[in-house]
């Protein structure tokens, strides 16, 4: 019996999925997560799971963010990334940090299926376009993985919303909180970044983007 968790934003696409992993699947378990949050809820809640298939950009992922944080948690749990994408950069940082498949959305169900059956093997799945053809994350990279890995959930919106420029009172407008509390989340994220300024965070952040942002 095999058991996976479904961390996707779209309901229509997490009971397609469903739909098509039970047909392959006689007796799997399937639990579902539409944020970030809650998929970091259903991981501290369950520790037998089989395998997670993570989309990149749900709300709280943040792109990169989420594969990070959960790579750094949960290091022992078999992560697929499930994207829209079929870009090689997106494909390569993903597996870079951590992916050991990269399922593009746009897959008939049954290639899905044989993806999934890849990865539970140990093995790592990219589509056969792009093998041979991704290149390995820097040491720069690696290094920026392993300072955002320390970084809060809460933390990561906050360097998200100073990466889209707005002021410390509009953070703490946004995420309901008191400017000082935003204050003290922009102190830890320099510290643990190792930047002195802004403009240093932001760019980090930048290397971090994907494609569109998650909201």
């Amino acid at each position: 019996m095999a058991k996976f968790l479904i961390a996707d934003d779209h309901p229509l696409f997490r009971e397609a999925l469903q739909g098509a992993l039970a047909n392959h699947y006689p007796e799997l378990t399937l639990r579902e997560a539409g944020d970030l949050d809650a998929t970091l809820a259903a991981l501290s809640e369950d520790d037998d799971l089989d395998l997670l298939l993570l989309d990149l950009h749900m709300p709280g992922s943040g792109d990169l963010y989420g594969l990070i944080r959960i790579r750094e948690d949960y290091p022992l749990l078999p992560v697929a990334i499930i994207s829209g994408s079929d870009d090689p950069a997106v494909v390569a940082k993903c597996i870079g940090f951590g992916a050991l498949g990269f399922i593009p959305k746009s897959l008939p169900s049954a290639q899905i299926a044989e993806a999934i059956d890849v990865i539970l093997q140990g093995d790592t799945w990219v589509p056969e376009a792009m093998r041979g053809r991704l290149d390995n994350l820097t040491d720069e990279d690696q290094e920026l993985a392993k300072k955002v890995a320390d970084l809060t959930p809460q933390q990561y919106r906050v360097l998200y919303l100073l990466h889209e420029g707005l002021l410390n009172k509009q953070i703490a407008y946004q995420l309901s909180i008191t400017e000082a509390t935003v204050k003290a989340h922009i102190t830890a994220i320099f510290r643990k970044l190792g930047v002195y300024s802004r403009t240093q965070a932001v760019l980090l952040a930048e290397r971090l983007q994907l494609e569109t942002p998650a909201p």
